[in-house]
């Protein structure tokens, strides 16, 4: 055999399919898919996009988190909270995790900006992939993209498709001349997938593939997860209030052992048609579907207008009880109207809300916003729900656990 009849043997795109199930074993997925999007539309419709932006940057900071976390470069959540400060560690290598974590966080708000607007053409395009690993890396210094362990000095590039061959695991990976055939051929399938259900399926058959593909040198799990989240944010299925990054990190053995389970080849005339496992590829889709559902239910549990005012009675007694700096339990009623309404507040309205005189008043708004407890754009402007990280064991209850740990 040739050199260049093993390339069309073995660097085909066809060597990745199926990248979906057949449509005679879908049914099971698909009804799934619908209880998805019709638990995540009722989440979605229960707050305004753009509301909570308080909430919405926590969210971000999580998620970065967790996807770090995923591949064992987390950063601790208070050193997060500190970075977005511009208070960095002395240490070089935590220096570089908070950078990469602030990275994540304003490459996940941009894909949730751009991608309602952008078709699916977009959504799927090879450059979109390209795109999302130049934003999220360019971010970084360039020594924060040094490759290797000192032999190997490269420099990470971003947006630039791998140059080199790659292993991951048991799998070689497509040899990198062929990238972008294989690249176009994930995006024809995908983006041509009818709304609804099936891009349901579609995007986490996508991740999985794209994972397969591997098209960078480093930074393809945080993409694919980023994608995900692109596509779901697409759909309007997120709202920027969930996302399955949350997930898979803490179902960190089972997000890689179905991963690994669906490049397995085809185990037999049962299997599907394809090279590679018809079973794994539907496994694969049926946990990311269950971690999906996972978490628009614990996010709609988290959001009830009802509940989420004693939690914040519950926070403000801590705060007036024990860390004694000014908060009261007067501030309950204006900060659940703002929760509820998911608006701002001139300052003014706030303090007339809050029963106290004037003195009192303007200093409970100073004191909720030196908690973090309260936002504001400019000294006297309009007031907003602030939901800082020492408060969320209080509102949001075992959402993030490490960080709940560290208030």
């Amino acid at each position: 055999m040739t050199k260049s009849q093993k390339l069309s043997l073995y660097d085909h795109p066809s060597q990745m399919e199926p990248l979906l199930p057949s449509e005679l074993r879908l049914g099971p997925a698909l009804e799934r898919a619908h209880e998805l999007i019709r638990k995540a539309d009722r989440l979605s419709g229960a707050s305004l996009a753009g509301a909570l932006p308080g909430l919405r940057q926590l969210l971000r900071a999580m998620n970065s988190y967790y996807s770090n976390r995923i591949e064992g470069q987390h950063t601790l959540p208070l050193e997060i909270e500190q970075a977005l400060r511009a208070d960095y560690a002395q240490d070089a290598d935590k220096a570089r995790r908070q950078r990469l974590a602030l990275a994540h966080m304003a490459t996940e708000a941009q894909l949730e900006t751009m991608g309602p607007q952008w078709t699916a053409q977009q959504v799927w395009s090879p450059q979109t992939v390209c795109d999302i690993h130049q934003d999220l890396f360019a971010r970084l210094p360039e020594a924060d993209r040094n490759q290797g362990d000192g032999k190997d000095t490269s420099v990470l590039v971003p947006g630039r498709m791998r140059q080199r061959e790659v292993s991951v695991g048991r799998h070689a990976a497509p040899s990198a001349a062929v990238l972008p055939a294989f690249m176009q051929r994930w995006a024809d399938v995908y983006g041509q997938v009818r709304r609804g259900e099936m891009q349901v399926l579609a995007m986490a058959a996508a991740h999985q593939r794209l994972a397969w593909i591997h098209p960078f040198v480093d930074g393809n799990g945080r993409v694919a997860r980023l994608h995900s989240h692109l596509v779901l944010s697409h759909m309007g299925l997120s709202n920027g209030l969930w996302s399955p990054l949350r997930g898979f990190a803490r179902t960190q053995t089972a997000y890689y052992a179905h991963l690994a389970a669906a490049d397995e080849a085809r185990a037999g005339d049962l299997d599907g048609r394809g090279n590679l496992s018809e079973a794994g590829l539907l496994a694969w889709i049926g946990y990311v579907l269950d971690v999906c559902i996972d978490q628009v239910d614990f996010m709609a549990g988290q959001l009830s207008p009802l509940g989420m005012k004693e939690r914040i009675a519950a926070c403000l007694a801590y705060e007036e009880q024990v860390v004694r700096q000014g908060v009261r339990r007067e501030a309950l009623r204006a900060l659940h109207y703002l929760f509820a309404t998911q608006s701002d507040l001139e300052r003014a309205d706030f303090k007339a809300m809050l029963g106290l005189g004037e003195r009192l008043a303007t200093a409970q708004v100073t004191a909720l916003l030196k908690r973090g407890l309260l936002l504001s754009d400019t000294p006297y402007g309009k007031v907003r729900l602030g939901v800082p990280q020492h408060a969320m064991r209080f509102y949001f209850p075992s959402l993030w656990p490490e960080a709940e740990a560290q208030a």
